[in-house]
């Protein structure tokens, strides 16, 4: 008798699980969010705009919280006008060294080099050819042509307006003037 009712007790479990499986779904979800988004899927359809489309452009003439306009034009009378008169607005931006050699480090020593002598990584691998150092006497760079070189960039150096914001680009900026006051001694 006890073995029928062990057996009886082994089949009713064993079809209750089968009963229960459903192979068309996951049984047990143990994170749903992972699963099922909670948001909006950025191209999803959505009856909420005219376009019936989630991703939508900023309106017309917006402009980013923080953004600062930069009125020098990528010329090189404006080259000139920012060697000579653009300042570090110190006011604003106070300089953080660790911070600053980091973003040399990622955006400017791998050709520069990390000394500013103009023997980067890519030099010495003779990818690139002709980095001046900081210190050359016919550069004479400034804090202006520094800053305006960085935003739109000058000769084989592309511009890093998009990749460094404004305080970003000063702190980068006052890093290169060390690094230029260092070669000079």
């Amino acid at each position: 008798m006890k073995a029928t009712i062990k057996l009886s007790l082994i089949g009713i479990l064993f079809a209750g699980l089968v009963s229960c499986q459903k192979n068309s779904r996951p049984n047990y979800q143990y994170m749903p969010n992972m699963y099922e988004s909670v948001g909006y899927e950025t191209y999803s359809e959505s009856d909420a705009f005219a376009n019936g489309i989630e991703a939508q452009l900023p309106a017309k003439g917006s402009i980013p919280r923080g953004y600062s306009f930069y009125e020098i034009e990528d010329t090189n009378e404006g080259y000139e006008l920012a060697k000579a008169e653009l300042k570090n607005p110190t006011k604003e931006f106070s300089y953080d060294k660790p911070r600053a050699k980091e973003l040399y480090d990622v955006y400017c020593g791998i050709c520069h080099g990390v000394k500013g002598n103009g023997i980067g990584k890519l030099v010495e691998r003779e990818k690139i050819l002709g980095v001046p150092s900081y210190d050359d006497v016919g550069r004479a760079i400034t804090e202006g042509s520094v800053y305006h070189v960085i935003y739109y960039g000058k000769n084989t150096m592309g511009a890093y307006k998009n990749q460094l914001n404004e305080e970003e680009r000063w702190q980068v900026t006052a890093y290169v003037m060390e690094l230029k006051a260092e070669l000079e001694k």
